[in-house]
């Protein structure tokens, strides 16, 4: 039976969006569950992140020097092929330091492929492509 375009479609939006939320929120367990056990991650830093739980451990140490952040995504293009999905979303990203008044910003895009994993739509391979920063 063929998938329903429109279902998945969603479901690998709402992928993307629990990603966002599950930072903003410093929601480790919401976070984790979006990305598949053998995930890639590269573009964050020189270092490229192999397995779902080195690369949340990375983010959630990383999340210390911030008392807050803010995901926000633009419209989330998908291109479906069965039970494989690309995305691109663009990302800004608002950062407070922790200990100061510093922002940081960050501007970038997420290049994203999915896979179906025991009927769930999960990360398997996630890169960031900076477009610029801005700290003040």
């Amino acid at each position: 039976m063929p998938r329903d375009y429109c279902s998945d479609h969603l479901a690998i939006q709402q992928v993307m969006l629990n990603y966002a939320a599950g930072v903003d929120e410093r929601d480790r367990e919401r976070y984790s569950n979006c990305f598949a056990e053998d995930v890639e991650v590269i573009g964050f830093g020189t270092q490229t992140y192999r397995g779902r739980d080195a690369w949340v451990d990375y983010v959630w140490n990383a999340l210390t020097q911030y008392t807050a952040t803010q995901h926000m995504l633009g419209p989330i293009l998908a291109t479906l092929d069965g039970e494989r999905a690309t995305t691109r979303s663009d990302v800004q990203a608002l950062h407070l330091l922790a200990g100061s008044d510093e922002r940081f910003t960050l501007w970038a895009t997420y290049h994203t492929a999915m896979g179906l994993i025991d009927g769930q739509w999960r990360i398997t391979r996630h890169e960031l492509k900076v477009c610029a920063t801005h700290s003040w």
